[in-house]
């Protein structure tokens, strides 16, 4: 390719000198002109041979590079698959005497095997052959018993005859028949044997009454003393206590408009007095107290008190109340390590916290009994699950006094009815439904519930008959104005001596409002017994709102 160029070239560049030569010089020069291309063209052609000497050169070392190369990939495959035929030719040595190693194995197994069915059909012929040789001694022993029998009933045959033949002559020197001697033997045994089983029997019983005595007033004395309570008394006020008197104009309000609608959102009565730094919140209902006193936290906390921001945290602190109720009835059967039982059970404990009973609180009154219970069913030798059991059914027997829905049972029938809706054991039914002997006892759980209950309820300043009389005429009260129509909510104040109905405007007109304060007290005077006078005041309140936007 150099070549042809260098030859284009030189004819080229002859071309251009000879035209211009031509057209430039005489006809002289014209040979000069031929002279030197020719010469150009001459060394043109010793150039393009000297490049095509080069190029042929390159293109045999290229080959021999090229062959080189070749060469070693070849014998580098070679020497792979000398490798790899080596390799496989390994495995195939190491499978084959695997294989020859699990043959002998299989082949050993197999002539173990051989050998155990060779033992085993041995010796299952020789217990053919000894269950063949039992047969026959005792087909030979069959042999000797019906000859024996046969010897001994042709005895009983005649010791029946002599037996017969010595009746008669007893018969005759006794001038008795067999009946008659056999009648008077019988009764003669039978009078004695009454007389000493009577004996004692009756000294079984005096023993028993004793000792059940002893071991009764044993385990109740041992429950007792293991058993040691703080004393419980409720009271029916709260105080509340203040950083500064000043803060008391504004829970008082504008003409007393916070007050009243603090009073009338919590149902409790708030006493803002001359006590320093102090205020005092009266209710009967605990739980009334407790929410009246979480409101005033949180307002008081907050600074902003006004009858809007009163209902809006008293609905927060109602939320917050039940969840507390709730983690105290979890904490509780914690304590007393019981399980399993179901949600709603859980936060009626939680609200026995804030019930009491004859002035005694709930919960303490039920944990209580539940120990006691556990105690005593374990003095008594009851095994361990009937001893978590006693304890379940003491905590559970007053869940009837904190229901939420109103019946005429009893608590007692009430709390029953509450757990064998949320499946509770028969046991446990039983305990609670009977402890007030309303049912039949029908286990050995259900006395010692009762028997816990009058312990913890009877101990010295457990209970006071006169607030458990108040707490329920409060109750009463309330109850019967809630009975009328039109009546949103009512609560007794000032230890019951005044009445507060709240009515819905709706429903209720000012001349209703007061014909129903009338009527009220006039059942409350006919119906209710009460120290002194109840004031009765009916509240109508109305209400505008709109909202701008």
């Amino acid at each position: 390719m150099s070549y042809i160029i260098g030859i284009v070239i030189g004819v080229v560049v002859g071309a251009v000198i000879g035209y211009f030569a031509v057209q430039t010089t005489s006809s002289s020069k014209i040979k000069q002109a031929n002279d030197k291309a020719d010469i150009t063209l001459k060394e043109a052609d010793i150039a393009a041979q000297r490049k095509l000497d080069d190029a042929d050169g390159k293109a045999e070392k290229i080959i021999a590079k090229a062959m080189e190369k070749n060469e070693a990939v070849k014998q580098r495959k070679i020497q792979e698959t000398r490798d790899n035929f080596s390799k496989l030719k390994s495995e195939f040595e190491t499978w084959k005497a695997e294989q020859k190693v699990e043959m002998k194995e299989k082949e050993f197994a197999l002539t173990t095997l051989e050998k155990e069915l060779k033992t085993k059909e041995s010796g299952l012929t020789t217990e053919i052959e000894r269950i063949e040789n039992r047969e026959a001694e005792q087909n030979l022993i069959r042999e000797n018993l019906d000859k024996q029998m046969k010897i001994v009933a042709k005895k009983k045959e005649e010791l029946d005859a002599a037996n017969e033949q010595f009746i008669k002559e007893l018969e005759t020197i006794s001038k008795l028949s067999e009946t008659q001697a056999k009648e008077q033997l019988l009764e003669a045994v039978k009078a004695k044997a009454t007389t000493e089983a009577m004996a004692i029997e009756k000294e079984a019983v005096s023993n028993a009454m004793a000792n059940a005595n002893k071991e009764a007033k044993k385990i109740v004395i041992q429950t007792i003393q293991r058993m040691c309570a703080e004393y419980t008394i409720e009271n029916t006020v709260s105080v509340f206590n203040l950083e500064s008197d000043d803060i008391k104009g504004q829970i008082i309000g504008r003409e007393g408009r916070n007050i009243r609608a603090l009073e009338a959102a919590t149902g409790a009565e708030i006493v803002v007095d001359d006590t320093p730094e102090a205020i005092v919140i009266s209710s009967f209902d605990p739980i009334r107290r407790e929410l009246c006193r979480l409101t005033l936290k949180k307002l008081v906390a907050d600074g902003r008190i006004h009858p809007a921001k009163i209902e809006e945290t008293v609905a927060k602190v109602k939320k917050q109340l039940e969840e507390q109720i709730v983690e105290i009835g979890e904490r509780t059967i914690i304590d007393l390590d019981i399980h399993g039982l179901a949600p709603y059970l859980v936060k009626m404990v939680g609200r026995m916290r804030f019930r009491s009973s004859y002035g005694q609180n709930l919960l303490k009154h039920s944990i209580e009994t539940a120990n006691l219970c556990a105690t005593m069913a374990a003095e008594l030798g009851l095994n361990p699950k009937q001893v978590k059991m006693a304890k379940r059914a003491g905590l559970l027997h007053d869940i009837g006094k904190v229901a939420e829905e109103d019946s005429e049972l009893s608590h007692a029938l009430l709390g029953m009815q509450i757990c064998e809706k949320h499946k509770e054991h028969p046991v446990i039914l039983n305990a609670v439904g009977a402890h007030h002997d309303e049912m039949e006892m029908n286990n050995i759980i259900s006395p010692i519930v009762q028997a816990c209950d009058a312990i913890s309820g009877a101990r010295p300043g457990a209970r006071r008959e006169i607030l458990e009389s108040y707490l329920k005429r409060i109750g009463e009260l309330e109850e019967l104005a809630l009975s009328y129509d039109g009546v949103q909510k009512a609560y007794a104040l000032q230890a019951g001596r005044e009445l507060r109905v709240i009515v819905e405007s709706e429903k209720v007109s000012d001349q209703f409002a007061d014909d129903l304060a009338f009527t009220i007290s006039q059942k409350i005077q006919d119906e209710m017994q009460y120290p002194g006078q109840v004031k009765v005041t009916v509240i109508r309140e109305k209400r505008a709102t709109a909202f701008a936007r």
